[in-house]
């Protein structure tokens, strides 16, 4: 679980219904049904307009995984699964590498030291390893742009369902005692639109595209280990090389969780 997004959401509520009830607001007054219909699904209508279905079917899976899923990709358990690799594969040979190939779990690692082993001409796998990197970077902004196009839709559906509010208010001015509550429910609408933007659509898009970019810079140190291990670097080389992608603090340190984990895989 993404403890950042579960904690900064619930730190945003607090921080929202607290104030309200501060300002001596009841917070039930921000339960409207009208409202919710009209910023909600009127949301979800506009941006399956604007998108291909196959990105809003698998809407709720992407959301699922601003709050589940980090980056699955560590870069500093990768730096040392290919030093080992180009350990033994300087001792062995490449070949050698195909017994340890089922306890990779990553398939786009896999994936690589499969066609490495192979033989596949270096120029040719670091072309599809990139084309694979480019489909997922294509996937995942397809992603975040539903998201963020629904945090910009939002608060303007949200202004059309106060107007259609204090539409219906206006057509009961002989009731004055209605005009007020009347008034107070259309800006509920107002406050869904700009809430759902602001706390929900925009931070989780940002999230997203934070993970996604994690994971691509983790897909590069792949493809350059791939590269450095088929050239025959030694270990020494192709640690200097991969520990360049990782930030100065992870730099020379052994992932020993990760090592023991390889180990008794």
């Amino acid at each position: 679980m993404d403890l950042a997004t579960v904690i900064g959401l619930v730190v945003a509520l607090v921080g929202i219904i607290g104030g309200n009830i501060l300002e001596g607001g009841n917070p039930m007054k921000l339960i409207n049904l009208p409202g919710f219909f009209i910023v909600i699904l009127g949301s979800l209508g506009a941006v399956m307009i604007s998108q291909p279905l196959s990105v809003m079917v698998g809407l709720p899976k992407t959301i699922m995984k601003a709050f589940f899923a980090g980056s699955s990709h560590n870069s500093a358990e990768t730096v040392e699964l290919f030093v080992q690799m180009a350990d033994k594969a300087r001792r062995e040979g490449l070949l050698a590498l195909e017994a340890d190939i089922e306890k990779i779990h990553d398939p786009f690692t896999r994936k690589g030291v499969q066609l490495m082993i192979d033989g596949t001409d270096p120029e040719l796998l670091r072309e599809i390893m990139e084309i694979e990197r480019e489909s997922m970077k294509h996937r995942h902004e397809s992603n975040f742009a539903a998201l963020e196009f629904m945090g910009g839709i939002a608060p303007t559906i949200g202004v059309l369902g106060a107007v259609m509010g204090l539409m219906t208010v206006m057509s009961h001015l002989d009731e004055p005692d209605h005009i007020g509550p009347g008034i107070a429910t259309a800006f509920v609408a107002t406050f869904y639109g700009v809430f759902t933007a602001n706390v929900l659509w925009l931070p989780l898009a940002a999230k997203l595209k934070s993970n996604s970019k994690h994971e691509l810079h983790a897909l590069d140190v792949v493809i350059e280990g791939l590269m450095s291990i088929q050239a025959g670097d030694n270990p020494r080389i192709v640690r200097e090389k991969l520990e360049g992608f990782l930030q100065p603090s992870l730099r020379g340190k052994k992932d020993e969780a990760g090592a023991a984990r390889r180990e008794a895989a």
